[in-house]
Order: structure tokens, then sequence, then C-alpha cells
């Protein structure tokens, strides 16, 4: 390891948010007590409620770490690019705010990057609750299929993700440090660089297959996608959620988002509209209805062998959602601010550049 990495952090973590803000300390809280190599940290925070905004204010001033906050929300893409802007170091390293980590989780990234010289790095990255113990992304495939029909070619999108489901304790002695195709945005390490070759992230990707697209872009660059399974994160999805993450949730995982971010990763690829978009287009609010919709269709259920009543909520719900999520998106859309995000500036005080120590911690 380069001992000038230690004395001057060259890390920067922009911590995001994901779908929710109710999990923002559990995530803070962790990455400061795991990680040992020194870093420095950028949070974003987009439009989080008062409590969390309060918090978010007396960590940065505890801890030393730069705020930048809009009092409106922000896409995935959006807020990922206005820490991007503030980033001087080698490396960035993109976090949700919905991710705990594990101790070395930064070193063990760190030491790929400098070993392969990788563009991109993926840590071992799990799922839900209990932490560290089911395997959300272990690497994976991303591109475009050239696939000749009688003729005529088509462009195919190709996502593939390794290991998901699997339990870390069955699969990761097998993980071997080593390029693949694919890394998520739930966390990667990014050498800043290639920032220079291709431009910021795209953020006509709003809610939906970002990862895809930038893993594409990355590798059409020149870049390389490498995954190190020896860096462990887990990812909390809701539900629980609160009250006061509702609205943002909804936008979040809006049908025009989503809708949007489909017809973008098509024309930008030039891909055929084939059976996988038209998948996607008859799924648009999945999300939703499975977090939002479906336990209430099991409250109110009472029998579970009436199918004809949980039909009935069931369409009464879907019909209900549709109505209040286009309401929502509609407003956000009249409402938001017309200046640009990266305009935006640090408000809760001056940035103190500060080196991370167990001592701090």
């Amino acid at each position: 390891m380069d001992n000038s990495l230690v004395s001057d952090p060259q890390v920067t973590v922009v911590v995001s948010p994901r779908e929710r803000f109710n999990y923002t300390s559990q995530s803070l809280e962790s990455i400061y007590k795991h990680t040992e190599f020194p870093f420095e940290l950028i949070y974003i925070d987009g439009g989080s409620p008062a409590n969390i905004k309060s918090y978010l204010q007396q960590a940065a001033h505890e801890k030393g770490f730069e705020l930048i906050r809009t009092d409106y929300y922000l896409s995935p893409n959006q807020a990922r690019n206005i820490g991007l802007a503030k980033v001087k170091s080698k490396y960035v390293v993109f976090v949700d705010n919905d991710v705990e980590v594990t101790p070395g989780w930064l070193t063990k990234l760190v030491e790929c990057a400098e070993k392969t010289d990788a563009t991109v790095i993926s840590p071992l990255i799990c799922q839900g609750s209990p932490v560290h113990e089911i395997v959300h992304c272990a690497g994976g495939e991303s591109g475009v299929l050239l696939e000749n029909k009688d003729g005529n070619v088509r462009r195919r999108i190709l996502e593939k993700i390794y290991k998901q489901g699997r339990r870390v304790v069955d699969v990761r002695d097998g993980l071997k440090r080593g390029e693949t195709g694919l890394a998520e945005f739930h966390c990667m390490l990014v050498r800043t660089s290639i920032f220079d070759k291709i431009g910021q992230l795209d953020e006509g990707m709003l809610n939906t297959k970002e990862h895809v697209d930038f893993c594409m872009t990355v590798v059409e660059a020149g870049g390389t996608v490498y995954l190190e399974p020896d860096s462990l994160v887990t990812y909390v999805p809701g539900p629980p959620l609160e009250l006061s993450d509702m609205t943002f949730y909804m936008l979040r995982w809006s049908d025009a988002w989503e809708l949007a971010s489909l017809q973008n990763l098509r024309t930008k690829w030039d891909l055929t509209e084939d059976e996988y978009f038209k998948n996607k287009y008859n799924r648009l609010g999945w999300r939703r209805h499975m977090t939002l919709i479906e336990p209430w269709i099991v409250r109110l259920s009472f029998s579970k062998n009436n199918s004809l009543w949980k039909r009935i909520i069931r369409k009464t719900f879907v019909i209900a959602d549709k109505v209040v999520n286009k309401y929502i998106t509609n407003h956000y859309d009249q409402n938001k601010p017309k200046q640009q995000p990266a305009q935006i500036v640090t408000q809760t005080r001056e940035y103190v550049k500060t080196t991370t120590t167990s001592s701090q911690r």
C-alpha cells in the first residue's frame, strides 16, 4: 500500500439517498465505526425530514464531514453528481444511505484498485436484515448483445447478477478477486480519473439501471470492473418506512421516473424494444406494490382462501396507488427549483478537511 495514501487521504466517500431516510444514522455510524482507512466524506442530504436534517447537521459538526443539503428530493445520479463535483481525491466511493459496512471494507477496495489498476471495484454486496448474510450482488454481466434473427439484427441489453439470494457462508470461500461485468451503486469504488473521459453520471437515468449504464460506459471507455469479495457491505431496503419517508419513496420508484429511465437507456444504447423492456413496462410500480400494497392486502384479507376478496382489494389499492403516484410526480415536476443541483453550496458549516483515525471514531 502506498504510504502517501495514509498521510494524505486519497478516498472520498459520497453518501446519497436511496429510497428513504430513516436508516441514516445506522448507515453513517457504521461507516465511521468500521472504516480504518483514511477518508474524506461528503454527505448529500436531498430533502430529508426535520429530524434527519438535524441529526446530519450535528453529525457533520462532530465528525467534520461536508454536508450538502437541498430542500427538495434528488434522483440518485443527481445526488451523486453533486458530491462528485466536490471530489478531488484519487478515488471516490459511492455509498447509499441505507448501507452498513464491515471492518476493513474500504481498505480491501483500495488494495484491489492499487494492485489491479481497476476502474470500478465492487464489494460483495448483501441485502436485508440480519445484515451480511444474504448475497445481493457478487459481480455480474452487463453490455449489449447482438442477435441476428431472420436477417434482422437486434441489440439486446445484457444484465446478470451473480449469486443473488445465496447465503454468504455458502459462497464466499469460492469467490475470488477478479474482473467482472457489473457493480451496483449501493456501494462501489471508482477511480476518479474515469470521469475526465466519460463526464458525470447520466441524470437521465432517474431511478433504475443507472448501474448498468455506468458499467457499460466505463468499459466502452476502456475501463475495467472488478469484484473484491473480501470487502463486505449490506444494503437494508425498506420497509419499515416512516410516514415522513413515504413521499420520497413514491417519487423515487414512480412510474414516470422508471419509464423515463428505461427509455433513456434504450435510446442511448440503441437497444431493441424487446421482451425485456415490455416486461419492465408491464411491471411499472412493482416496488411500491410489494412494499406498500401487499402488506395491506394481507392485513385486510381475513381469510387466506378468499381469492375474490383479495383481487378486489388489490385492484382498489393499485388504482389508488397510480393516482397518488401520478399526483406526487406531477407536483414534484411543477415545484422543483430551476437551478441545477451542482450549483448548490454547503449550508451546514465551513468544510474542514479531516483524516479519520480510530481516535476520531
